[in-house]
Order: C-alpha cells, then structure tokens, then sequence
C-alpha cells in the first residue's frame, strides 16, 4: 500500500516540476491581434457605443459641450449633479454653468466625470481612480456623464493601458476599470436587466481637441 502511495506522490512531483509547453507568444511586439478598421476612430468609437446603449454626442468646441450638457440637464431636470473633479467644475462654470454641484454621491442624480481613454473597437471607457477622482465617482451615480477629448481615442484596450503605462510610469493607479455601456445582467433567467450594479444611463460627450 506504501508502495503504491510513494509511487503516486513521486508522479505528482515529477508533474510539478515538469515545465509545460505555452502555446502563446509571450513577445509584446507582435502584430495587432485587431487590425483597425477605414473607419475614423470618432465613428467607430460612437457606433459600438452606442449599439451598446450608450448615449454619445461630438461637441466642437467646450462652448458647445457646456451648452449640450445645460439642456440635457434641463430636459432631465436633474437637481445634484456629482463633480469632483476641478478642472471639469472650472470649465463648465467659465461657460456658463451657474449650478452648484453636489458633495453626496449617494443621494446625486447624475455624476460628470473624465477618463484616461475611449477605446473605439469596443466603445469602453478606460476610467482610474486618478482620472475620475476615486473608485465610485463613475459607478454609484445612477446616471454617468464622461466628457472626453479626441486625443484620448485610441483603436485597442492594449494601445490604452500602455498610454496609461507611459503615463504614469511606477505611480500606477489603485484602481483601473473598463466600462463599457450601461450596467447590465442577463443572469435571471437570461432576461437582460440594466442598471443593476452600477449606472442605469451612461452619456459620452466628445469634445474635438
């Protein structure tokens, strides 16, 4: 019976210590994977966004995205508007926006925030604690507002993570989160249901830099 069990435990050993064959490429500097399309990044970045019930609209200019969001806020009639970060606060008050923003996430109506980048092949938004001031900012909002620039569209999720790589070097970080579209489920039933774990609405507005 030793016997046997000595003979188990050796294989057991023997399969530990025995290197198995990756079938990967682990070279980073191989082709893309995705090849982009004809499309304009802009085009390809709205049309997956918002096949994914995302709501997407191109400003020319930061006059016009503050004009935009003024009606879209006024035809929602939305009241706490959730904004931590100041270079949006600022921006939005030197064109006009005279509301005063909301210090309680949990009780806002809609949140505004930044990111790092838009990923036109599958209409995400690659959002970091840096970027939106903190991890909830973009999630427990029920409605989330992301204002971005067209410098910050790039094709691929690996071409983002390496601008954030570059970006911020051994300063990563904590937190570094790919959103794409509304929260939703199909986990009952697989009946689709969104809004459950994070925004029920997610707006993009693009601004041309």
């Amino acid at each position: 019976m030793s016997t046997t069990k000595d003979k188990i435990l050796k294989k057991i050993k023997q399969a530990l210590v025995t290197k198995v064959p990756v079938p990967f490429l682990t070279n980073a500097n191989n082709a893309e994977l995705f090849q982009p399309s004809i499309k304009e990044l802009e085009i390809e970045f709205a049309e997956h966004f918002t096949g994914l019930q995302g709501k997407f609209s191109f400003c020319a200019n930061n006059h016009e995205l503050t004009a935009q969001l003024l009606q879209l806020i006024a035809a929602r009639k939305w009241k706490k508007i959730f904004c931590k970060e100041v270079v949006i606060c600022d921006l939005l008050k030197e064109n006009g926006f005279d509301q005063s923003f909301s210090t309680d996430i949990a009780s806002c109506d809609v949140s505004i925030t930044g990111c790092e980048y838009l990923v036109a092949r599958t209409g995400s938004m690659i959002l970091s604690s840096a970027a939106v001031s903190g991890r909830t900012t973009s999630v427990y909002a029920p409605i989330h507002i992301c204002l971005a620039k067209t410098n910050q569209l790039v094709y691929s999720i690996d071409q983002a993570l390496l601008g954030i790589t570059e970006k911020y070097g051994t300063n990563m970080p904590s937190m570094i989160s790919l959103a794409t579209g509304p929260s939703r489920t199909a986990d009952i039933e697989k009946t689709l249901v969104v809004g459950v774990h994070g925004p029920k609405e997610v707006f993009c507005f693009l601004t041309d830099d």
